[in-house]
């Protein structure tokens, strides 16, 4: 009975993660409790231990008398995560090469075949999801205790605003997305051949062939329209 109910968490941890990246959770939506804990055959408590959880990962928000809610990404959040995109990519890949084993190589390579196969036949979804764990693997790689929590952070709202990345809309957002796989396998020889600094300036190179259209995505209309959230009343 333990165990069901471990795998029934386990579950619900896994959808909502999907569901708050994929941006089927909308930043700031509360969560209904009463459904998922139908949905998923959880009590309270475990449903409640749940929530803590991916709030202490950065998914969730708890407010005391409110529930969980997803965590919002208001325009701080956001001047904060391209403060530090590059600075954590660039250190993080840097030292996936100066650590990386043999066997964190080969999952790089499975990655990138992931990522490459969610580009031909997948959606945005996928192709964000498949993007987000090859770049999980790189933190892995760096095996430092400080840099990774920041890079799992960072990753949550990176992959919410690059939804429209893998999207693409016109001839150059798709030649954009074709480039950031072949930067993809750059980075991975970098990492095989232990060059940090080649593979430090491909992590930045990779972040800017991004930034322009995520810029684009989180100017506050396009955020507001985007995420769903109502746009802001002006005062005169």
């Amino acid at each position: 009975m333990a165990e069901t109910a471990k795998h029934r968490k386990a579950q619900l941890l896994d959808a909502l993660r999907r569901d708050v990246l994929t941006l089927a959770l909308h930043p700031g939506a509360d969560l209904d409790e009463v459904s998922l804990s139908e949905t998923y055959g959880l009590s309270r408590t475990p449903l409640r231990d749940a929530f803590r959880e991916l709030a202490g990962e950065g998914y969730l928000t708890m407010h005391q008398n409110r529930g969980a809610r997803v965590a919002d990404m208001g325009h701080r959040t956001l001047r904060d995560f391209f403060l530090a995109a590059p600075m954590i990519y660039s250190s993080i890949t840097r030292l996936a090469a100066e650590n990386a084993t043999d066997d964190q190589v080969n999952a790089l390579k499975d990655a990138q075949g992931a990522f490459k196969s969610a580009l031909h036949t997948g959606d945005a979804a996928e192709r964000t999801l498949a993007n987000n764990h090859f770049h999980a693997i790189t933190g892995e790689m760096a095996g430092n205790v400080y840099l990774l929590p920041s890079l799992k952070r960072l990753l949550i709202d990176h992959a919410r605003i690059s939804m429209t990345f893998y999207q693409p809309r016109d001839v150059r957002m798709a030649e954009n997305v074709t480039l950031a796989s072949a930067q993809h396998d750059g980075i991975i020889r970098a990492i095989e051949q232990g060059d940090g600094d080649t593979a430090a300036q491909l992590a930045l190179d990779h972040w800017e062939l991004s930034r322009g259209r995520i810029e684009l995505f989180v100017m506050p209309t396009a955020l507001e329209a985007r995420l769903g959230v109502a746009p802001a009343r002006r005062t005169a």
